[in-house]
C-alpha cells in the first residue's frame, strides 16, 4: 500500500500574482485553512502516512503551518478557547509525518519530484499530488479518489493517472490522455496511449484530462534522472511518465468528484463557492449571503 506523497510546493506561483508575491500560492486560504491543508487531508484520508514537501527558502510558512506554535496554543489554552485550539492541534494527525526537503532551482516538475528521492527511495511507490488543485467529493458515492487510484496501483501494479472529463471546448488549455480502449466509468482505470499536451479540439484523442493526482513506482525517479530538459527547459514528469508508459505500462484512473485550480484566479473563487457552501459551520449562513447577493444583481 503506497505510504508516501510528494508535494511539488517551490514554485512562485505567478498566476496568483500580486497574491503570492509574499505568501505561497499554498497557503492561500479557501474559507478558513490554506490549500495545502486541503491536499494534505486529501492524502491523510488516503492513508498517505509520509507526506514529503518539495519547497524552497520562500516557502518556511508551509513548514510552519504544520508545526507546533507552543506559544499560540498556551496562550489559547489560558484563555479557555478551546475549539480553535483544537483546530491547529488537529491540523494532522499524530502519525502522519511532515518532512521537507529543497528544490534548489526551479528546474520543472520532473526535477521538484526527483528531489525527494532520497526520502521515497528507488523500491517503493509512492503519490505525487499538485497542491494547488483541490479534489472535491461532494455530491459523490466516493469517499476519496485518491484513495480509489492508490487500490488500482496497488490491484494492477501499473501506474495511474487521475483524470476527469473536461468539456471538449476546453481540452486545448490540459494535458488530455489518449487511450487503448474505450473511456472507463468513473472509479475505473484504464491503459493509456499516451499523453497529449493541449490538442486543438478536432485532434484531442477525448476529453479525459490529467489533474494533478499520480501513483507511481520509485523505479520512475531512474527515469526521472536520464530524462532530458523538455518544455521551456525543465525536467517535465509527463516525459518520464511517457517512458515508464513503454517500459511497463501506464493506466488513467476516472475520478467521480470534480477539481479546482486553484492556481488561478477564477478557480479560486470557484473553490471558495464550493467549499464555502458545504462548509459545516458556516455554510448555511454563506448560501444566504449568496442568495441576497443574487437578488441585488
Amino acid at each position: 500500500m503506497i505510504r508516501k506523497a510528494v508535494l511539488p510546493v517551490a514554485g512562485f506561483g505567478t498566476r496568483c500574482l500580486p497574491a503570492s508575491k509574499a505568501i505561497p500560492k499554498e497557503m492561500i486560504t479557501i474559507v478558513d485553512r490554506p490549500v495545502i491543508q486541503y491536499v494534505v487531508e486529501e492524502a491523510v484520508a488516503a492513508g498517505i502516512r509520509d507526506i514529503v514537501l518539495v519547497t524552497s527558502s520562500s516557502k518556511s510558512a508551509i513548514e510552519n503551518h504544520f508545526d507546533t506554535h507552543a506559544e499560540l496554543e498556551a496562550s489559547l489554552e489560558a484563555k479557555g478557547k478551546h475549539t480553535l485550539l483544537e483546530s491547529i492541534r488537529d491540523i494532522i494527525p499524530d502519525d502522519v509525518n511532515i518532512i521537507s526537503v529543497r528544490q534548489g532551482e526551479p528546474l520543472g516538475l520532473g526535477h521538484a519530484v526527483l528531489c525527494a528521492r532520497p526520502v521515497i527511495g528507488d523500491d517503493e511507490p509512492f503519490a505525487v499530488l499538485l497542491p494547488d488543485v483541490l479534489v472535491n467529493q461532494a455530491g459523490t458515492s466516493s469517499s476519496n479518489d485518491l484513495s480509489g487510484m492508490l487500490q488500482a496501483f496497488e490491484q494492477r501494479n501499473t501506474a495511474q493517472l487521475m483524470v476527469e472529463e473536461v468539456d471538449w471546448a476546453h481540452v486545448e488549455r490540459y494535458g488530455i490522455v489518449a487511450l487503448e480502449g474505450d473511456i472507463p466509468a468513473p472509479g475505473v482505470a484504464a491503459p493509456a496511449a499516451g499523453v497529449v499536451e493541449k490538442p486543438a479540439r478536432n485532434a484531442a484523442p477525448s476529453n479525459l484530462a490529467v489533474i494533478g493526482r499520480y501513483a507511481l513506482p520509485g523505479s520512475i525517479f531512474a527515469l526521472l534522472e536520464n530524462t532530458p530538459p523538455g518544455a521551456g527547459g525543465e525536467i517535465q514528469l509527463t516525459d518520464a511518465i511517457e517512458t515508464l508508459r513503454q517500459l511497463s505500462g501506464v493506466e488513467a484512473y476516472r475520478m467521480q468528484g470534480v477539481t479546482y485550480d486553484c492556481g488561478q484566479p477564477l478557480g479560486y473563487l470557484e473553490a471558495t463557492l464550493a467549499y464555502g457552501r458545504c462548509h459545516p459551520t458556516l455554510g448555511n449562513n454563506f448560501k444566504a449571503l449568496l442568495a441576497r447577493y443574487q437578488q441585488e444583481m
